[in-house]
């Protein structure tokens, strides 16, 4: 789920790199740089972080809100596409008439890498397609990512399928930008081929993701138990980014 630890012994992820992105081109242009907080927890669905994130997001007043949600509602059997999209509606509204721009995510193709995640396919591009709506009725930003063939890399996937390896944050972060229109489309261009593994090592590998994941998330929920559960907010209020670093531990408020 991380990138690699900056100089404040924190692990970053595509929205920390964005907002580094965005501090350091404001402190170019005179400003300290920008405020920036990071509500996310790992493992919610929609209607959880809209429910959960959202109200406190809009006591932040931002000028923009990244919503990346979705897929794990499309992991569950119980998967309701019309109860998802109304939940994304619903936070994309109240952020929307708060004043703030609302950046969202229109995901990947996972059957392009994975047999057993293309059981999800149908799922994320009807969701998908509800999100396009949404984004354009709102006019939010949007990132698509479904026939991009640089997404189907498994260097960008960390060990289990479904959330980004530190290479991976760095291509979103770089489609967010693009989104927001102040970077290139050159994270589109697919990374340079390695050979592919033996036969037995990609085996091996399933195996190794079926008992090191798969089984875990199965069992978590079996139990009714959530990744995200007793995980906190990385930057719950207003922290200063400026210059490609972290430049003041909190700030009161914009």
């Amino acid at each position: 789920m991380t990138d690699e630890l900056g100089a404040d012994g924190r692990f970053r992820g595509w929205a920390d790199l964005v907002a580094l992105e965005l501090g350091a081109r404001a402190r170019a242009q005179g400003a300290p740089g920008i405020e920036y907080a990071n509500l996310a927890i790992r493992g919610r669905l929609v209607s959880e972080v809209v429910g959960e994130q959202v109200a406190p997001a809009i006591a932040l007043r931002p000028d923009l809100t990244s919503l990346a949600v979705g897929v794990n509602d499309t992991l569950r059997r119980s998967f309701n596409l019309d109860a998802s999209a109304t939940a994304l509606e619903n936070g994309v509204r109240a952020l929307r008439g708060s004043g703030s721009d609302v950046l969202v995510f229109a995901f990947g193709d996972p059957s392009r890498r994975s047999k057993a995640l293309g059981l999800i396919r149908d799922r994320i591009q009807a969701y998908n397609s509800a999100v396009e709506d949404i984004a354009a009725a709102y006019g939010c930003y949007i990132v698509h990512y479904w026939d991009v063939a640089a997404m189907d890399d498994d260097r960008l996937w960390s060990a289990d399928r479904l959330h980004l390896s530190p290479l991976g944050h760095r291509i979103a972060a770089a489609s967010a930008l693009e989104a927001l229109g102040v970077g290139g489309s050159e994270w589109r261009t697919p990374l340079v081929p390695e050979d592919p593994p033996a036969l037995h090592r990609k085996a091996a590998g399933h195996v190794a993701w079926f008992s090191g994941h798969v089984a875990p998330w199965l069992a978590r929920r079996a139990r009714g138990a959530s990744s995200g559960d007793g995980v906190a907010p990385k930057y719950p209020t207003w922290v200063t980014v400026g210059g490609g670093e972290w430049v003041a531990a909190e700030t009161p408020g914009k």
